[in-house]
């Protein structure tokens, strides 16, 4: 009887066997790795359009001197920004706020703190940076009035910030962004009321303020701008005769959208663009980067998110329009002065597509370049640059 060794091959129906063994293994494996990217790219496309529940707290208390008015934190690159910020601890149950930077090493950042404005700060142990700085119109000690903007969903809360000069024809309408609510608009109303205008700070569906829509998702702003376009309605009813536009991140796309589609646009006389998406494709794509996702992933995250049947995975009742919320693509279509404030080292939307709208529309868009002022910062970082290059630009409107 002949050995293995001594017939030197396997039989041809050994081989057989072996191969289509092989064969399924492979074949098994490749299902196991596409089954494993559709259901990552599941979990990514709801975390971009569910509002999240709560946000993290990423910075460690390490240390607080309320006698001395000071905080040491852990290092982080936003405990590390100069500046004044908001600090949200405890999962948001308390706030304060936090200034300059007095010291820091490799591991700890010190900074000078206000007094609370509620929330046990002594007993906390983690918290948040956060750009609003203001809370509410009080902070800014000027006159407002808490208005119902109709909007297709129902009434939704906005403040009413006058101008200092009784019946002003321009108005400023500011538009947050994604996952935060009014108060990150209110840095706005500082240099526009300065020039002239009256500011209306409104909120918009699913941001926890405004009314839900029926699948509780964010649409990017392919469907807020109708949010935004009821209040440029209460706006024009109410005395305005010019308007523009404000939008932070997602607000930035928000506020395109309603200046390209609302059919009070041609009311529009500029748009101020801070750390927006002008481009959400490329925005996703930096995102998917930044995660090291593979680019099956980022392929099936835009794919749910663009046709009607990826709404029984992500709960989208319609799908996104991706290609109208792209402003480098359409570029040519815009048409009214356009600022936009962004720094390089966003670290959420990358100033790429900002960049290249301004390259490519260099007639009518602005550009003011932050290196580390990080996403939504820019005003903390320096108010006086970010104040400044708005009442210049607001002076080059059309009068």
């Amino acid at each position: 009887m002949a050995s293995r060794s001594e017939s030197g091959r396997l039989g041809p129906g050994r081989t057989a066997r072996v191969l289509v063994g092989s064969a399924v293994g492979v074949l098994a494996l490749a299902g196991a790795v596409a089954t494993a990217a559709a259901v990552l790219s599941v979990i990514v496309a709801r975390t971009v359009i569910i509002p999240p529940s709560r946000r993290t707290d990423d910075i460690q208390i390490v240390a607080l001197d309320q006698a001395d008015s000071t905080i040491v934190l852990s290092s982080t690159p936003d405990s590390r920004l100069p500046g004044e910020y908001s600090f949200w601890f405890s999962g948001d149950s308390g706030h304060v706020r936090v200034g300059n930077i007095i010291a820091q090493d490799p591991r700890t950042v010190t900074r000078s703190i206000e007094a609370p404005d509620f929330g046990d700060l002594a007993s906390a142990r983690r918290g948040r940076f956060n750009g609003w700085f203001y809370l509410t119109p009080d902070d800014l000690h000027m006159p407002y009035e808490e208005v119902q903007i109709r909007t297709p969903l129902g009434d939704a809360p906005a403040w009413l910030i006058p101008a200092e000069k009784p019946n002003s024809r321009r108005w400023m309408i500011g538009v947050h962004g994604r996952a935060v609510r009014r108060p990150e608009a209110l840095r706005g109303v500082l240099p526009f009321r300065a020039e002239g205008f009256t500011s209306l700070i409104v909120s918009y569906r699913n941001d926890g303020e405004a009314p839900r829509s029926d699948d509780y998702r964010y649409a990017l702003g392919d469907r807020e701008w109708l949010d935004v376009e009821a209040a440029m309605r209460y706006a024009l009813d109410h005395g305005a005769e010019e308007l523009v536009l404000m939008g932070w991140s997602m607000g930035g796309a928000t506020v395109l959208q309603a200046l390209t589609r609302s059919a009070f646009g041609e009311r529009v006389i500029g748009v101020v663009l801070e750390s927006p998406v002008v481009d959400w494709i490329a925005t996703l794509d930096f995102q998917s980067e930044l995660r090291r996702l593979p680019a099956a992933v980022r392929v099936g995250v835009l794919t749910l998110l663009k046709h009607r049947w990826g709404g029984l995975f992500t709960g989208l009742a319609e799908p996104l329009d991706l290609d109208r919320l792209d402003f480098v693509r359409r570029a040519q279509e815009l048409d009214r002065p356009i600022l936009i404030l962004h720094s390089d080292d966003d670290g959420f939307v990358p100033s790429t597509a900002s960049r290249e709208l301004a390259v490519a529309r260099p007639d009518i868009v602005s550009y003011e370049a932050f290196e580390i002022a990080r996403h939504t910062k820019l005003w903390n970082y320096d108010r006086e640059k970010w104040e400044g290059a708005i009442r210049r630009w607001i002076e080059t409107l059309p009068s």
